[in-house]
């Protein structure tokens, strides 16, 4: 991810729960917020930041989107679906064994 902040990649936002999604929206609004007053008094240094920050913003709320439309698994339910295919692979290497 060239542009936006480090340690809100989309991978790592599929980790997180609605919950810390929410927190974290809530948290990059009031950072856009005061990078919109520090650009309308002069002070802002990073410009580029006020886009980072938008974009995080998006990222986010696609991220809720897509998990409330069923298109995102939530986290505990992208683990659960690992372990039962595990599960079934073990099952089905101990029907090819007694086969054999």
């Amino acid at each position: 991810m060239a542009i936006g902040s480090k340690e809100l990649g989309s991978n790592d936002l599929d980790t997180f729960d609605n919950e810390r999604l929410v927190e974290e929206l809530r948290k990059a609004k009031e950072e856009l917020f005061n990078l919109r007053f520090q650009s309308a008094t002069g002070q802002l240094e990073s410009h580029g930041r006020l886009r980072a920050v938008k974009r995080d913003i998006a990222r986010i709320y696609t991220v809720l989107r897509e998990r409330e439309l069923g298109i995102r698994a939530t986290p505990a339910a992208a683990v659960a679906p690992a372990k039962a295919e595990k599960k079934t692979k073990a099952a089905k290497a101990e029907t090819a064994e007694e086969t054999e």
